[in-house]
């Protein structure tokens, strides 16, 4: 259990592949099983209270995190030499009920709150007013350069409130009308123009002031039901303006309503989804405004990332960096279920800062030491919406133009090793050639992953740092385990989805296998020693949505 050979077997290849001028194989440390193993153990104990942010949870794992890293001899990652990076967050929750009145001439329709339309707003204020603002529909509501497409047109959307359709633009293949072109918008996978939150930054980009998004289950891959259960508090960062540049209201209202609001604009609501497939679709105004207004109930704290560092051993390289990142928080204390209110999230995520830890302990030991510098970053409020990686992504301690990659650990395979690795958004970025690379001195492959149109690489911290620019790789547990029967992945995936995500159930397990967990930690960590020693940085692949951004960072930073 301390170590597994087939992750020595791949970090002594490593070696070799690594160091200049020789062909003979460096050893390289083992990844120590039973060490990550007692970090959850740790992390995951009652005493943590299920670490969520703002609480003693919170105090005790920052604790802990700094303790192990200055354990390890790693730096303070702050430049303010810290080992924090402070984030500040508020809680926002709208009061009472507050419905939208749809208003056309003498018509009035208000959708009822939670039934038929779920809004919020971002902004650090006490009251929000939306006052008879012109409702256009924009289609997806998708800016994309790289695919000609503009659901816009040159559209004055300032004030205005914006309808917009989940999901990226469904354009049908011109070969097989059935399926989705895979030249746009990556076919039946998702792109991140399909994200629900690109189309919030979008419309607040271009000043509207408010946007709702039509839900489909079909398209969103959930109900209407996941919707509505988002009608509590909500946390967001607050930014220098209080968000006071985000749309005044955000939110989704049902199919129905939708059907509803284009029926009393005269229009037929699907007619309008088949036009909006087209690049050329324009704005729709609908000649109906759109009413409301509501009070919040605000409560700000003040959370903070862990970070810390190794300093690159070769002095031309040292300014430039290569992230691990992993969430330490949870769901704190929640409502019980079987009498335990705990919500200690063992797997999700005192799994990924565990590893977070431990390749960190390896990156220390690495012969010969990396060229360039290290950051090992543990963020605050994921499950909350990726907010402490959008802090740092947003307030970075060192510049993303000189970040070559951000590698991302959420959940740790505790069931086994496996023949394969589960990649995120393959085909991305050179980072898959790395793995890849890494992959084959274990003697495993890659696969691609099985759900793309759900956006899962849209779903973690990993994704803050690649809409920023810096390539980022993410994975998931490998489907083909090591003596185990068909059908064991699925198995064990949906027992865990079922009976331990986001529950108090979370726990550390006495069947746990830490040996598939130490396989892929020996990955990550020759992934990124690979990539702190290579020659160029990495980059996004051609026709990849964030390669644009990623040119233009780079560009900027070298005038």
């Amino acid at each position: 259990m301390r170590h597994h050979a087939a992750a020595v077997v791949a970090l002594s290849l490593l070696g070799a592949a690594c160091t200049s001028g020789t062909t003979a194989a460096t050893p390289q440390p083992p990844i120590d099983g039973q060490a990550f193993l007692e970090h959850i153990n740790v992390l995951a104990s009652d005493r943590f209270e299920g670490r969520s942010p703002g609480t003693k949870g919170e105090a005790l794992t920052v604790a802990y995190l700094e303790e192990q890293f200055r354990a390890l001899g790693l730096a303070p990652g702050n430049t303010d030499g810290t080992y924090v990076q402070k984030v500040p967050l508020v809680s926002i929750a709208v009061e009472g009920r507050p419905g939208l009145t749809l208003r056309r001439g003498s018509q009035t329709r208000t959708l009822k709150f939670h039934d038929e339309v779920v809004p919020w707003t971002k902004r650090v204020t006490g009251r929000i007013s939306l006052d008879a603002s012109d409702i256009v529909f924009v289609g997806y509501g998708v800016q994309a350069p790289e695919y000609q497409w503009d659901d816009y047109k040159g559209l004055d959307v300032r004030g205005k409130t914006l309808v917009m359709l989940v999901n990226d633009p469904a354009v049908p293949n011109p070969a097989t009308p059935s399926t989705l072109d895979p030249k746009l918008f990556g076919g039946q996978a998702m792109t991140y123009y399909g994200r629900w939150t690109y189309k919030f930054e979008i419309g607040a980009r271009l000043g509207a002031a408010a946007v709702l998004v039509v839900h489909e289950t079909g398209p969103a891959g959930y109900p209407f039901s996941v919707v509505q259960n988002n009608t509590g508090a909500q946390f967001d960062l607050v930014t220098p303006d209080r968000n006071m540049s985000r749309c005044a209201v955000e939110g989704w209202i049902s199919r129905d309503a939708a059907v509803e609001l284009f029926r009393m604009a005269g229009h037929d609501f699907e007619a309008m989804k088949n036009v909006a497939v087209t690049r050329g679709f324009t704005p729709v105004p609908l000649g109906v405004t759109a009413s409301i207004a509501f009070s919040n109930t605000l409560e700000e704290l003040e959370s903070r990332n862990v970070l810390a560092k190794i300093a690159g051993s070769d002095p031309g390289l040292k300014d430039e960096y290569v992230i691990y990142t992993a969430h330490w928080d949870h769901l704190g204390v929640g409502t019980p279920v079987d009498g335990d209110a705990i919500y200690n999230g063992a797997m999700d995520n005192a799994s990924g800062t565990a590893a977070l830890i431990e390749i960190a302990r390896w990156h220390t030991k690495v012969q010969p030491p990396p060229k360039r510098s290290i950051l090992f970053l543990a963020v605050t409020a994921e499950e909350q919406g990726l907010l402490g990686s959008q802090y740092y992504a947003a307030f970075p301690v060192y510049p993303l133009e000189k970040t070559l990659a951000a590698l991302n650990i959420d959940g740790m395979n505790m069931f086994g090793p496996t023949r394969d690795l589960t990649v995120i958004g393959m085909g991305a970025s050179d980072l898959d050639d790395y793995l890849r690379t890494a992959a084959g001195a274990q003697q495993r492959v890659l696969r691609p992953d099985p759900e793309p149109e759900k956006g899962y690489y849209y779903r973690s911290d990993h994704f803050n740092f690649a809409k920023r620019g810096v390539p980022a790789l993410y994975t998931d547990d490998g489907t083909e385990f090591i003596g185990k029967p068909d059908g064991y992945a699925s198995e064990v995936r949906t027992r865990w989805v079922t009976e331990d995500y986001h529950r108090p159930s979370d726990e550390v397990k006495p069947h746990w296998d830490v040996r598939g967990a130490v396989e892929d930690m020996a990955l990550f960590a020759s992934v990124g020693y690979a990539i702190a020693n290579a020659p160029t940085y990495p980059e996004w692949k051609p026709g990849n949505e964030f390669r644009q951004i990623r040119e233009r960072q780079l560009e900027a930073g070298t005038e």
